[in-house]
């Protein structure tokens, strides 16, 4: 490991340690991670004894499905599930894709992020195959957007009520929830009202997952710890492909020189 990924499996273990981090995540969806990419962060995170979360592209990305089996994930995020046929394809891909060992040992969950999600919640949890599911989110970010709210108002009390609503319905399911978007000192008010109510398990950043409610004690240091993780995360790639990028220079130079001589 390199010395940003050696400090990157420090940060981690103090995040696990003094705020409740369960795992770590990755993203074939919005984030568009590589495959490489994906297998190096789960080294990271495994140094420091946590598990890899991975968000695929959609209900039915099956080679995703695959990569994240070579890969070893500890849990498996389809997102954007508006309907109860969405739903029910992607529990139909765990079914036929991943051997019943991994169907046990994987955390499977889904994203609900918009309000046509939300308004169809109550199908989609009548899916016979949810037992599949250990978990669903609640993605503020997109939730809002599908809303026309403003990012800045992603606290509000609609969003919050939504929250509660929608929480509610899962737990009823024996489901675990989780929280995403927007995740920053801010946001402490709202999740500590869900967790007074026992109905937020998790919330995450876009790298980080904290278990509530361990977490709540030192949220904000965690969150600001959480984005330096990215930071180097961030920092840590464009150190690698900026030496492939130079890595061929030397070569390039002199073949065009050859080149040019025709």
């Amino acid at each position: 490991m390199n010395a940003l990924e050696l400090t990157m499996v420090d940060l981690l273990k103090d995040l696990k340690k003094n705020h409740g981090v369960t795992a770590v995540k990755a993203e074939f969806e919005a984030e568009a991670c590589r495959l490489n990419e994906v297998m190096r962060l789960k080294d990271v995170a495994s140094q420091a004894g946590l598990g890899i979360i991975l968000k695929v592209g959609g209900a039915e990305a099956i080679t995703d499905m695959y990569h994240a089996q070579h890969i070893g994930v500890t849990g498996l995020i389809a997102p954007m599930i508006e309907s109860a046929y969405a739903m029910r394809k992607f529990l139909m891909a765990i079914k036929t894709y991943f051997p019943k060992d991994l169907q046990d040992y994987i955390h499977f969950g889904v994203n609900i992020e918009t309000y046509l999600a939300y308004q169809n919640l109550p199908e989609i949890l009548k899916e016979k195959q949810l037992f599949l599911l250990s978990s669903i989110t609640l993605g503020r970010v997109d939730m809002t957007g599908s809303l026309g709210i403003s990012r800045e108002d992603i606290n509000c009390d609609q969003i919050y009520r939504i929250a509660e609503d929608m929480f509610g319905q899962v737990k009823k399911k024996g489901l675990q929830t989780t929280m995403g978007g927007g995740i920053a000192k801010e946001a402490v008010p709202f999740i500590r009202k869900l967790v007074r109510k026992k109905l937020l398990d998790h919330v995450e950043t876009r790298k980080i997952v904290f278990h509530l409610p361990k977490a709540l004690a030192g949220m904000e240091k965690g969150v600001v710890k959480a984005n330096r993780f990215e930071l180097l995360w961030l920092e840590s790639k464009r150190q690698y492909y900026s030496t492939i990028y130079h890595e061929d220079e030397t070569r390039i130079e002199m073949l065009k020189k050859r080149v040019n001589t025709i």
